[in-house]
């Protein structure tokens, strides 16, 4: 199922669907690992103002559907399934993904990727969208379990560094 819908704000959506059956999540239809993401014309200014239409919508594990709530990577899919970009829907997935960039680089519309809550266990388990990277402080848009509870806006802070993993380049314009 894909997911789309919004009316400039407005938490009304719609889902619609398609035949991804034959189609593992975080894969090609050909079995291999999704290693590269194709972002069309979107941009990531579009994006990010899209992401934030969805600011405070609950968490729920294992969800894509805003009128339920999301997951970390449910959410990532939700934003970027609405520009018709397929990513992979499960936040380790990501691991695969191509063009790792030094966080001190990182601009908006890059996927951030942390550990789960767990900062031992070094396997990506959560993940955000960057918003601002100001060089003073990088903030993501995501969806947490933690005190916010849903999707919110976050600064890149002692508890977050102590789980990055790795900064994602996602938007081919964001090298210019």
């Amino acid at each position: 199922m894909v997911l789309a819908g919004c009316d400039s704000g407005q938490k009304n959506f719609q889902s619609i669907s398609a035949d991804t059956s034959a189609i593992t999540p975080g894969y090609t239809a050909d079995g291999k690992p999704i290693s590269h993401i194709n972002t069309g014309s979107a941009t990531p200014a579009q994006l990010i103002s899209y992401a934030k239409t969805l600011t405070g919508i609950p968490y729920l594990y294992g969800s894509t559907d805003p009128a339920k709530g999301f997951d970390c990577s449910g959410f990532i899919t939700y934003v970027f399934n609405h520009f018709h970009i397929i990513v992979p829907r499960r936040s380790v997935d990501f691991t695969n993904v191509e063009h790792e960039v030094n966080l001190s680089q990182a601009k908006t519309g890059d996927l951030i990727l942390f550990t789960g809550t767990d900062s031992l266990d070094r396997t990506v388990g959560h993940m955000g969208i960057v918003i601002a990277n100001t060089g003073q402080s990088l903030q993501f848009i995501h969806s947490t379990s933690g005190k916010q509870y849903g999707v919110t806006t976050t600064p890149l802070n002692s508890y977050y560094m102590g789980r990055y993993m790795k900064t994602i380049r996602i938007f081919p314009q964001n090298d210019k």
